[in-house]
């Protein structure tokens, strides 16, 4: 990448760093306070970067950033479309298919994200790739956003690996496949014609899983809406939710979240979550 291009990267990132104020995604704005917007330790954070690594991208120099360190950075900054690929074209590398593991989520979404502090919730896309999650929900599912390739959809992940299925009572697994397999076929017919990403999978699918490919003859079209769940958590055991859905405009990324479900101790047991945070769940293998 040209030296010119790594200095128009560096002022870009550090002109929507100012203009973002801390209250906006949740962080205290103390007297003490030097600088408009935004620190870059701030930033690194919510990129999931290191400061070092961070204040280098700001200066023009350090390596290449990876797609998924400029998707992280557009969420982190709360980029609009047009800036997300703006920065994509600053930093040499091509605008990701819009629902890969590293699609843009709009910034209205991560400002409900953000709001829903003790909530466990997540943004997904159409094809139930995990895009950000919330560190609620991270404790209650596991993170489930650094898988890559195929392994990304949890769809893909529910009819090829048996661990994927944990999470849910044996019980609810037949009624989970089933809506699963509805709501691709959904998705899928909402898409382009021309799509080819929704298709490769559902082939793909047809080909590995005999459970998939039998549902998948039983042509039931339903997009997920509104779910009871019921989860198991290694810690805290059974936890019993309602799972609500908000969709974008085109379909593409929804933003779920987790509301305790009447009847249950689970409003105590989510309460707990923040305490208990990551610190028992599995790393994904990406």
């Amino acid at each position: 990448m040209s030296s010119a291009k790594y200095t128009e990267l560096g002022r870009f990132l550090r002109s929507r760093r100012e203009r973002i104020r801390p209250a906006d995604i949740g962080l205290p704005t103390g007297p003490r306070r030097r600088v408009p917007g935004l620190r870059r330790d701030e930033v690194a954070q919510l990129a999931g970067a290191s400061v070092d690594y961070y204040n280098e991208l700001e200066r023009g120099a350090g390596s290449q950033p990876s797609e998924q360190m400029i998707a992280a950075l557009a969420r982190a900054l709360r980029l609009s479309a047009d800036e997300r690929d703006y920065l994509y074209h600053l930093a040499g590398r091509p605008v990701p298919v819009q629902s890969g593991a590293a699609s843009h989520v709009h910034p209205g979404m991560l400002d409900l994200l953000d709001r829903l502090a003790s909530t466990p919730a997540q943004v997904i896309t159409d094809l139930h790739v995990t895009l950000v999650q919330n560190p609620v929900a991270v404790a209650l599912l596991g993170d489930q956003s650094g898988f890559r390739g195929a392994r990304a959809s949890f769809v893909h992940r529910w009819f090829t690996e048996p661990d994927a299925r944990r999470l849910y009572l044996e019980s609810d697994h037949e009624a989970q496949s089933r809506a699963f397999v509805a709501d691709l076929r959904a998705a899928a017919a909402r898409r382009d014609a021309k799509d080819t990403e929704a298709t490769s999978m559902i082939h793909s699918l047809l080909g590995v899983s005999s459970e998939f490919a039998a549902l998948w003859a039983d042509h039931d079209v339903a997009f997920r809406r509104d779910d009871r769940k019921r989860l198991i958590h290694p810690t805290l055991g059974l936890i019993e939710v309602n799972c609500l859905n908000l969709f974008s405009e085109d379909g593409r990324q929804r933003l779920l979240w987790f509301s305790p479900a009447a009847g249950t101790d689970s409003a105590g047991l989510l309460d707990l979550l923040a305490v208990i945070g990551t610190q028992e769940i599995a790393e994904p293998t990406p």
